[in-house]
């Protein structure tokens, strides 16, 4: 077939790449994050990191010191391993949201006061969320249904 020649209207359209039915990879890692509790997962990470950051002691005066000063180490990194676990495995939640949330309650005394209060705190709200966290459930039709009728008749 000639390059200037018109094209026939019956001819087959090749399918689309795969990564464009995939969609854009920000629209895929919405998806993906909105089908777990990500947001709950990413507080008690934090917490745990930001309770590890305020730590000033060496690993050298750490292991010197004994077991005593080694859980303000094992402690914070416990809560990230719960965080990330909270967001990648989001059926074992309840688990995880309950080790993370004495993790960060245990930080109060082992950890310059759970990181100055703000990683304990970040690890609390983050569990308690994680705790809470129901996944997808079928919206509720007739909630939407009357909402739809009221504003027709206001209408």
């Amino acid at each position: 077939m000639a390059p200037d020649a018109p094209r026939s209207t019956d001819q087959a359209v090749a399918p689309a790449p795969a990564a464009e039915q995939r969609g854009h990879p920000w629209r895929t890692f919405r998806r993906w994050r909105h089908r777990r509790p990500f947001g709950a997962g990413l507080a008690v990470a934090l917490g745990g990191v930001e309770i590890l950051v305020t730590q000033r002691a060496s690993v050298a005066v750490v292991l010197a010191a004994g077991a005593d000063s080694l859980a303000g180490y094992v402690l914070p990194i416990l809560m990230v391993v719960c965080g990330l676990l909270i967001v990648f495995n989001p059926r074992q939640r309840l688990f995880y949201s309950i080790i993370g949330v004495l993790a960060s309650l245990a930080t109060w005394v082992t950890s310059n006061l759970g990181g100055f209060f703000v990683g304990m705190l970040l690890g609390v709200v983050g569990s308690s969320l994680a705790f809470g966290w129901l996944p997808d459930r079928p919206r509720r039709r007739r909630w939407l249904r009357r909402g739809v009728r009221t504003a027709q008749k206001t209408a």
